[in-house]
């Protein structure tokens, strides 16, 4: 089988776009000697499949040209970061098949620099202390058609600001009394450049500094220091900072850095029905709308890892989505595909029965078994097949009778014939109800010639159904996971929590599973013959099975594409 949590599975053939051309046409000129980037997340919560995208490109471009690709956590906030989630990111991003070596870095590791460097712009004039009130600092920096106005401390001398900034640091002054600010243009068309904050006060201590410093810097003077320190050589992030870029650009035109790395922007993913904004995910886990970080429902790659979705799908995903310049919305559909494309080659079967209706074939001796051979994956000849256990009782789904069914309903009803995967033909020959009129047991005959499913005479049967054998089936709960969102775009309507889909998790009970899933490992995933893809939840336990459901069977991307290509 292939474990869905395996860092070593080949990473997907690349494509190309213009963020590779662009690396290309670097080296070609002679403009770098070799490629280094990096992945910067902020540890304030999971990554998420938006991080994915970002770390298949910045990873999967060190590896297509030869260079190489740090983690570097801007842990410049300690007021929301926490060690689990430096912890989960690491895993995250081994668990997608990437590793950064000896390359793991933080922008806490440069804090003493970045202080100078600070420093450093106050010398020149470039940067000052001001005292100015939160609100009033955003009611002075203008609007979009209106220019801001000088802040009163903005032309204090240069040892004033000095004095104020390493009182500052001395931990003089109380939470939001003062910040250190760029001077740059309070009349620039771009609001990023109507001097900036530099650094904040915060009295909070550290996941890696302890109480060792009180100012932190912000993450526009943060990260491009970071860069330059590392050398990195292209700085690749979402379309969202391009409005920052000149930002970028001053600190590193205004500061003795050793490099001069460029920002480059492409277009983030967003899914539909899908939320991928960390501060609402922050809010569903806080407020308990879900379980947690690693809730199946969640678009955490720690979710949908518990989930069971492999990571060569997730990857496959983020190749077929492509890196382009302009933002847009992929169908969810499109990443169900990329998944069960995956699971369908690489999983094995197994049979479950979600509903469990008794059936008992009356020509069948008491007490007498055989054992079958059942195929482990028709995709792959080579998974082989494994034995299941027949006899007289056996559970069938519910869902596949039907006492008077319509015309074209091909499963099981009073008279009809079908197919017993792997087993024999039966006819059910009459129901036994309970005292309320439900059907509770069927009653059925078998065709002995029929053993593996096919008739020597030829004779055909319309209906295939899928079973467990009463005799050593064993119980479990079976999770069946929706769309957390019961709309597309969740929050068009102004409020998104109004949006949750209270459908989005099905706990079914009393189901019955092959026995052979007893030993399946936490995470790894097996299709349910006819149901779906599922994997062993970690709440799972040999006395008391838990199956999450990855992905469905019904694949609409596929038949949206082949309606596509009709047209």
């Amino acid at each position: 089988m292939v474990a869905t949590d395996s860092p070593t599975a080949p990473i997907p053939e690349p494509g190309r776009d213009f963020v590779r051309d662009i690396v290309q046409a670097d080296l070609d000129a002679g403009r770098v000697a070799g490629i280094v980037t990096r992945f910067p997340p902020e540890p304030n919560g999971y990554l998420h499949i938006g991080h994915a995208k970002s770390i298949c490109l910045n990873f999967g471009i060190a590896q297509e040209f030869g260079g190489r690709c740090h983690l570097r956590f801007d842990d410049t906030n300690p007021v929301k970061e926490e060690q689990e989630f430096i912890d989960s990111i690491q895993q995250d991003v081994r668990w997608l098949g990437f590793d950064w070596g000896e390359h793991l870095y933080y922008a806490s590791d440069y804090f003493e620099t970045l202080y100078h460097w600070a420093e450093h712009l106050i010398r020149a004039g470039l940067a000052y202390v001001d005292d100015t009130p939160a609100d009033e600092m955003r009611a002075m920096r203008g609007t979009l058609t209106e220019p801001g106005r000088n802040a009163p401390g903005r032309d204090r001398s240069v040892d004033e600001n000095l004095d104020l900034f390493r009182r500052m640091r001395a931990g003089a002054f109380p939470i939001g009394a003062r910040v250190l600010r760029a001077k740059i243009d309070m009349a620039a068309g771009n609001m990023n450049l109507r001097d900036p904050v530099l650094y904040r006060i915060l009295h909070a201590a550290h996941p890696r500094t302890g109480t060792a410093w009180c100012i932190y810097p912000t993450y526009d003077y943060a990260h491009g220091q970071s860069d330059a320190i590392e050398g990195i050589t292209h700085s690749i992030c979402t379309l969202e900072f391009e409005d920052h870029r000149p930002l970028y650009d001053w600190f590193i035109a205004n500061l003795p850095v050793p490099a001069h790395p460029h920002q480059y922007e492409f277009a983030r993913l967003n899914i539909t029905y899908t939320v991928l904004s960390k501060r609402i995910l922050t809010t569903l886990v806080r407020e308990g709308h879900v379980t947690g970080w690693d809730d199946p429902r969640m678009p955490t790659l720690a979710g949908q890892r518990r989930r069971g979705v492999p990571a060569a799908g997730l990857r496959e995903f983020v190749r077929r989505v492509g890196v382009a310049r302009a933002n847009s919305v992929v169908d969810l559909a499109m990443y169900e595909h990329a998944i069960r494309e995956v699971l369908n080659a690489g999983t094995q079967r197994r049979m479950a029965v979600l509903r469990p209706l008794k059936l008992v074939i009356e020509n069948w001796e008491e007490g007498r078994t055989e054992t079958l051979e059942a195929v482990n994956n028709p995709e792959n000849p080579d998974a082989g097949t494994r034995p299941v256990t027949f006899g007289r009782e056996i559970y069938i789904e519910r869902d596949d009778f039907l006492e008077h069914p319509p015309s074209r309903f091909h499963r099981l009803s009073p008279g009809r014939e079908v197919r017993l995967r792997y087993a024999y033909f039966v006819t059910c020959r009459s129901v036994v109800k309970d005292s309320q009129g439900e059907v509770v047991e069927l009653r059925c005959t078998y065709d002995p010639a029929t053993r593996g499913g096919d008739s020597p005479d030829g004779r055909k049967v319309r209906g295939t159904l899928h079973w467990v054998s009463a005799a050593d089936a064993l119980p479990a709960e079976l999770r069946l996971y929706n769309t957390l969102f019961a709309r597309p775009d969740p929050g068009a309507g102004g409020d998104i929590l109004a949006d949750l889909n209270p459908a989005s998790l099905e706990v079914l009970t009393g189901c019955l599973v092959e026995p052979a899933l007893a030993t399946l490992p936490v995470g790894e995933a097996v299709q349910f013959e006819r149901q779906g893809y599922f994997c062993p939840d970690p709440d799972s336990r040999p006395d008391a099975l838990v199956f999450n459901r990855t992905v469905g069977l019904r694949d609409s991307w596929a038949k949206v594409q082949a309606g596509q290509k009709a047209d």
